[in-house]
């Protein structure tokens, strides 16, 4: 079974994101960008509980949400829940995000 990208449903429950996470994850990614050494494993270190896969992986899925809503694909406030992919509270543009890819 493929669960968005996950091959097993240990690899799924390990995705898995809380809020705490999540903002862990916002705070890295304004502190670490595209242009750090190492970064994701940066990331990664400063998000507690998630490898350097599983915060590309995040990093990922929250481009492509946001260029989803960006282009009327899918309407602000669905996000999917926490239990699936953590919860969203502010989304920053496309460009934003295109910025701090490596």
């Amino acid at each position: 079974m493929d669960l968005i990208g996950v091959s097993s449903p240990e690899a799924y429950m390990s995705s898995s994101w809380t809020e705490e996470q999540n903002k862990m994850f916002e705070d890295a990614l304004a502190k670490y960008d595209k242009d750090t050494p190492d970064r994701w494993n940066k990331v990664a270190r400063a998000v507690r509980g998630k490898t350097v896969e599983e915060v590309k992986r995040h990093y990922e899925l929250l481009v492509e949400d946001i260029g989803r809503i960006e282009n009327g694909h899918m309407p602000y406030g669905k996000y999917l829940s926490t239990s699936h992919r953590g919860t969203l509270i502010a989304l920053p543009t496309v460009e934003v995000f295109e910025s701090w890819r490596q």
